[in-house]
């Protein structure tokens, strides 16, 4: 069995767009008529370039290889250039092309991907998902509203979810850390307050932040959060400073989280060894694929740290995010996005109940991807899958932070 064609859809999710402007999907097929289902979370350059990337990194590295010689094509991409450090484009295009390899691997013998990487750890996976705005709220209010945050909220518990996430604290920009506004501050305080209300115990408050602060900032901002005891305080300065990230979880009493950026064993390694965080949030279409966070898994077990993949993506990187979660030990829980579109392009066949994903046991991811759904749904903006702001923080007129990335503004 060996690896012969790469096809690759870049598939736009209807407006308002959550999990991104753009999923780039890869399908692999071996010589033996066997496919493959993976999903690249990689962002830094538009989607044809990124498109010409992937092409680059199969032709390269994987064409007419064995699928099973994984930690092979992973040494080739990882080196490649004389490189052996962590490329976030290289090793986003690779990780798409490797959850799609563990997807041949599980058709070709008949099992699914989880009993390929140790057996069922875990027989339901907790899921928790970010709040977004209800049908009835205004789209504009509802990112700076913890009224209508806490009503998303008691909708989603009233669903079954035990851990909601939000992240009123203002915005994320281009310029690095910055001293939140006073408001922004309030304003982070006033949602974990309406929120806990509406919830009480039922479920944790997951506080979202990307990378924002400076870590003065960060710890202001944590500090005042502490009362209501969320259970992470997600990225709260930039990801490559892990020296000062540590200095933010010494002076907080709130779990730090942090991972979505990170990008291989090389640079998760170094947050845990210096105690910057204790729950790790790996994308697993970025980070370098299935097995790549199964060795990351392992090295947090001995830091005592729990994994939490992360997901602003499509359906097909959460299949992958939920069968890695299914074999390790030391999961806390997984995102998921729940849209028409998330569901319609696997047909249903992977869903949360009652705040719970239950792994499928069949064949390779256990998803069937609805190719004609995703081709009819071409990306035409010119944005990027997410994007910073240009525009500092303004301490002047409350900064207001649309959730997500709406396909309409590209």
């Amino acid at each position: 069995m060996k690896l012969q064609d790469l096809d690759i859809i870049i598939t736009a999710p209807p407006s308002p767009g959550w999990g991104g402007r753009y999923w780039i999907l890869v399908k692999l097929t071996t010589d033996d008529g066997i496919t493959g289902w993976g999903e690249c979370y990689a962002a830094a350059v538009g989607p044809e370039a990124m498109r010409a990337v992937i092409a680059d990194v199969f032709e390269r590295h994987m064409h007419g290889e064995n699928p099973e010689n994984i930690e092979l094509m992973f040494r080739r991409a990882y080196s490649s250039g004389f490189t052996q450090r962590p490329d976030p484009t290289v090793i986003g295009a690779f990780s798409g092309l490797e959850i799609a390899c563990w997807d041949i691997l599980g058709k070709a013998r008949g099992r699914p991907v989880w009993a390929l990487l140790g057996g069922k750890m875990n027989d339901r996976i907790r899921a928790y998902t970010y709040l977004y705005p209800l049908p009835q709220h205004d789209m504009t209010a509802f990112w700076t509203s913890p009224e209508l945050a806490a009503e998303a909220a008691l909708d989603a518990v009233n669903r079954g979810y035990t851990a909601v996430k939000f992240d009123p604290a203002g915005p994320y920009t281009l310029r690095g850390g910055h001293m939140p506004a006073m408001r922004d501050i309030s304003r982070s305080v006033a949602f974990c307050k309406a929120i806990r209300d509406a919830v009480g115990d039922r479920a944790d408050l997951l506080f979202g932040t990307h990378g924002q602060f400076t870590t003065a900032g960060a710890i202001r901002l944590g500090q005042a959060l502490e009362p209501y005891s969320p259970l992470w305080f997600e990225e709260p300065i930039p990801p490559d400073n892990v020296a000062e990230m540590a200095r933010v979880a010494g002076a907080v009493r709130i779990p730090v989280a942090t991972g979505e950026r990170l990008c291989t064993k090389a640079e998760f390694a170094p947050v845990l060894r210096a105690g910057a965080a204790s729950i790790l949030q790996p994308a697993l279409g970025r980070a370098g694929g299935i097995w790549e966070m199964k060795k990351v898994a392992a090295m947090a077990e001995v830091y005592n740290a729990q994994m939490a993949p992360h997901l602003y993506a499509g359906p097909i990187e959460w299949a992958a995010n939920i069968h890695f979660a299914t074999s390790i030990p030391n999961l806390l829980m997984a995102e998921t996005i729940e849209t028409p579109f998330h569901d319609a392009l696997i047909k249903g066949t992977i869903r949360v109940e009652d705040g719970y994903v239950t792994p499928p046991d069949t064949p390779g991811l256990g998803i069937e991807v609805d190719e004609a759904l995703a081709r009819a749904h071409p990306y035409t903006g010119t944005g990027l899958h997410l994007e910073m702001q240009e525009t500092p923080c303004d301490y002047q007129n409350e900064n207001h932070f649309e959730g997500g990335a709406p396909v309409s503004t590209a």
